[in-house]
């Protein structure tokens, strides 16, 4: 952060990004946050102003108003390939005015599909296999100033200048629903080029595009045919304009890439390469020409979500050597990407590197769980000197590698673990006095980093890797806490509206490639639930615009199926998927499935409502608050008798009905004691599964039972969220008993141990234990609530978020003599509600100032709950003992 004195805005961005190279966004939208030292200060006013070429084209002059989120750029129509400057000056409450931010920029891509002039270039030769090389040899001028290549591919892709990377993200163009939405990255590569000689080089994969996809061992779902579409534009010192294209000029050629397969892994033989292919001065005279395809331009976007990158690397941990004889490499840490590996040998020596998440009960190396999945990446050595490796088009879920062809005793050393993931801010931290639980959050970051490859996975180990709608659905919230996921959502969203179903259901995996699956309560319910996060927690109004229709569609879908009126008791339906209180022999709880169903047909009505209020569409309003309230009472008709005891006498059939207000007020505190004491008489154990596990901290604590929710937490014994971490877990488990208390190892065709969905218990931690959360009524953090709910079994929780208006930070710590410390973070041009549980309005003193006098408190009053305080920002640190 540039200081420019004590109050100024700063990390001005532009659609959530700084620097936004090849924006596709007409109307894009400005953000930034304010530096200000001191409490209680406000932004009364500010000024955008968007040049470009030196040329003002937007000035708002002085704007009235404290908002400083996703501000609608309302100028001259944007041109393409144009980098517009931003800048912002804002004025606090007493009329003080700052100076100009550092100057951002938002440069636009092709935003029309007629400025596509490159031909869609393919070399016809055994599709499947092996990758291709795809090169061009051009020549340019002097005095570059400025060079964007926009290129995307059927496949997967990696493009070379003149020997270099075009810059450091993995995967492109990304998994979308490749039919009916492509994406397209624009890339400056001014540096790369030269005057003279210049070369492209490109290979092509098979990716999510052709290769295999799901476990019916299916590929080419979306075509059967790789192709590269690039288009570069060279601009001079002198105004002139050059534009290579990709066009029946380029020359092809087989890799010594013979097979990449996502779930398989990659077979390179380096004695097939053709060194340096991808520079000028390489003879390409054997290559071949390369073919056109007619596939057109039409379903062009430009980058939405978050780049995939390597984030870190990891270093080996031991090397083992198995009962079975197997020499294994332990990285500590079960992650997802890639190892990079260095070998010394002679021509035809072969390297085999195998991926495995653990090892059994007897210490060997487990695979059994990948199902058809290989995870194997195979090398034939070339001979010459150190020959180092890493897969192109490969993602690998593991802990663990079994290495073959290289010496034991050299291993250690020429190994590395790469972690890949869509590279989104890091936002979140949380940390208590429970080492544990500091693990366990640490188990839900490191399954977030592994799932979030593009698109929101379930596993990313076995042949199945698929954004399924109800894990990303419960683990969202929790999301959003530890990165910032708005792009990576607004995304996968678009996707689900593309993929939704003429009549309005929704596939259970988005993009959809199990065609013809579809519709499960709390599975297609993200179509509601997820952009209903995405405002709550950022305050974006336009996703709910943009997903609007895709929410009404699914309600409406519901409505379509019930036999009866207000009901959904029809179709299929996952139910509470993998709880622990299942029948023998089953996956899905013992929950009844039309009641899962219809509690998520009020919920979503209800947001559904909230949604249309929000949008200023007050006939919707009426219509799906009618519609929520009408199925809240057919839920009660059906499921809860007249005493307000539930027909279904489950954990998750009464967390559900608390969590989504379905019962009448005067049976909620009976029906919160029942939920009570089906967890005590489980001895403080769950047997919630994927739809009861993300809600029931949250309706215990909801309704007076935080110490019992605290004791779930904490509890270390099976099944619970410690358990795994007893067992060595580093990421989270798909079942509860991945790893049984006696050692053996859980059924192996769906026994994933990096699966989120149970991950969503840090919604919990930081909203619950440590505070902190957002006030939906002023979503984004514009006002930040802190109610931290103490137990005696921690002796402190303290949480951070880093919003869009800045550092919000909530903390307890229990002191001697039942003393409490409360300390607090709310960032500038935002307001808190704090309550200081336990506390006494006399006894409170912030910074050592009785707190009714402390600077930007603005108000106090006592309740039964302890002392409820609104403050401005600032940072605070409240001291009272504890009732």
């Amino acid at each position: 952060m540039h200081n420019k004195g004590s109050f100024h805005p700063y990390d001005l961005r532009c659609e959530y990004k700084v620097n936004y190279l090849g924006l596709g966004e007409r109307s894009p939208r400005f953000s930034w946050k304010l530096h200000a030292e001191g409490r209680d200060v406000r932004q009364s006013a500010y000024r955008l102003q968007v040049s470009t070429g030196g040329q003002e084209i937007w000035d708002t002059g002085k704007i009235i108003s404290d908002q400083s989120l996703h501000i609608t750029y309302a100028g001259p129509a944007l041109g393409s390939r144009t980098r517009y400057e931003i800048r912002v000056k804002v004025w606090n409450q007493h009329g003080q005015e700052s100076d100009w931010s550092e100057a951002a920029y938002g440069e636009t891509g092709l935003l029309d599909q007629d400025e596509w002039r490159a031909s869609w270039i393919t070399a016809r030769f055994e599709q499947s296999e092996p990758c291709q090389l795809l090169r061009k040899l051009f020549t340019l001028g002097d005095n570059i100033v400025s060079a964007r290549l926009y290129a995307t591919s059927l496949g997967v892709y990696r493009v070379y200048v003149n020997g270099e990377s075009a810059d450091d993200t993995l995967f492109a163009p990304g998994w979308t629903s490749y039919n009916k939405r492509l994406q397209y990255q624009t890339y400056d590569v001014a540096k790369l080029l030269a005057s003279g000689e210049n070369t492209i080089g490109v290979m092509l994969g098979n990716g999510w595009y052709m290769g295999n996809l799901g476990w019916n061992g299916l590929s080419q779902l979306y075509g059967n045919e790789r192709a590269a579409l690039l288009q570069l534009h060279v601009q001079y010192k002198d105004g002139r304009e050059e534009v290579i294209v990709s066009d029946d000029s380029w020359r092809a050629s087989k890799s010594a890439l013979l097979m990449s397969e996502l779930y398989h892994g990659e077979y390179y033989d380096a004695r097939l390469e053709s060194k340096g292919w991808h520079n000028k001065g390489f003879d390409d005279s054997e290559w071949t020409q390369v073919s056109l395809l007619d596939y057109g331009y039409d379903t062009l976007i430009a980058q939405e979500g978050e780049p995939v990158r390597i984030v870190e690397e990891l270093q080996p941990v031991q090397v083992l050597r198995t009962p079975n004889g197997e020499t294994v490499v332990d990285f500590g840490q079960n992650m997802v990407g890639w190892v990079q590996f260095a070998v010394e040998a002679e021509e035809g020596h072969t390297v085999v590197i195998r991926h495995a998440e653990v090892l059994d009960n007897d210490g060997n190396f487990y695979t059994s769980n990948l199902r058809t999945a290989k995870q194997t990446i195979t090398y034939i050595c070339r001979g010459d000197q150190v020959e180092r490796y890493e897969p192109y088009f490969s993602f690998q879920g593991f802990r663990y590698i079994q290495v073959e062809g290289i010496r034991p005793e050299l291993i250690a050393t020429r190994v590395v673990a790469k972690v890949i993931h869509s590279d989104m801010d890091q936002t979140g931290t949380f940390e208590c006095s429970d080492e544990l639980v500091n693990q366990l959050q640490r188990n839900i970051v490191w399954g977030q980093k592994g799932n979030f490859l593009d698109i929101p996975t379930d596993c990313p180990q076995r042949d199945e890797r698929m954004g399924w709608t109800g894990d990303a659905q419960v683990f969202m919230r929790t999301a959003a806490f530890n990165m910032n996921v708005a792009p990576f959502f607004t995304k996968w969203l678009k996707d689900l509206a593309a993929d939704q179903l003429p009549d309005g259901g929704v596939p259970f995996v988005i993009p959809d490639v199990l065609r013809g699956r579809h519709s499960s309560a709390a599975w297609g319910d993200a179509a509601v639930i997820c952009p209903w996060v995405l405002y709550e927690r950022y305050g974006d109004r336009r996703v709910l615009e943009q997903q609007y229709e895709s929410m009404v569609k699914w309600v409406e879908y519901i409505r379509s199926q019930g036999e009866q009126e207000h009901l959904w008791n029809t179709g299929f339906h996952f139910g509470d998927w993998l709880a622990m209180d299942a029948p023998n022999g089953s996956r899905v709880g013992s929950t009844p499935k039309d009641l899962i169903a219809t509690a998520f047909y009020a919920y979503c009505s209800a947001l559904l409502a909230k949604t249309a209020a929000v949008l200023n569409k007050l006939e919707d309003e009426v219509r799906y608050t009618e519609l929520s309230e009408r199925v809240t009472e057919q839920f009660r008709r059906e499921f809860v008798t007249p005493n307000g005891r539930l027909a279904s006498p489950t954990q998750t059939a009464y967390v559900l009905a608390l969590m989504f207000d379905l019962l009448e007020e005067k049976h909620r505190p009976q029906a919160a004691a029942v939920l009570a004491s089906y967890v005590e008489e489980q001895n403080v154990r769950l047997t919630t599964g994927f739809v009861g596990t993300p809600y029931l901290c949250l309706a215990l604590s909801k309704h007076g039972y935080t110490d019992l929710a605290y004791k779930l937490v904490l509890q270390r014994e099976y099944p619970s969220w410690l358990y795994p971490i007893s067992k060595g877990a580093t990421t989270i488990w798909e079942h509860w008993d991945g790893i049984k208390p006696d050692g053996s190892l859980c059924e192996d065709p769906m026994n994933s141990y990096n699966h989120y969905a149970y991950g969503s218990v840090g919604e919990w931690l930081y909203r619950i234990a440590a505070g902190l959360d957002t006030d939906v009524q002023n979503p984004g953090y514009k006002k930040v609530r802190i109610a931290p709910q103490i137990s005696e079994a921690i002796s402190y929780a303290r949480a951070s978020y880093s919003s869009m208006y800045g550092m919000v930070a909530s903390g307890w710590e229990r002191l001697e003599d039942r003393r409490m410390k409360v300390k607090v973070v709310i960032p500038p041009n935002t307001e808190a509600s704090v309550m200081l549980p336990g506390a006494a309005m006399g006894q409170v003193v912030e910074s050592a100032v009785p707190v009714a006098y402390a600077a930007g408190v603005h108000s106090v009053r006592q309740t039964e709950a302890g002392v409820q305080l609104e403050v401005g920002s600032g940072e605070y640190e409240f001291l009272y003992v504890f009732k």
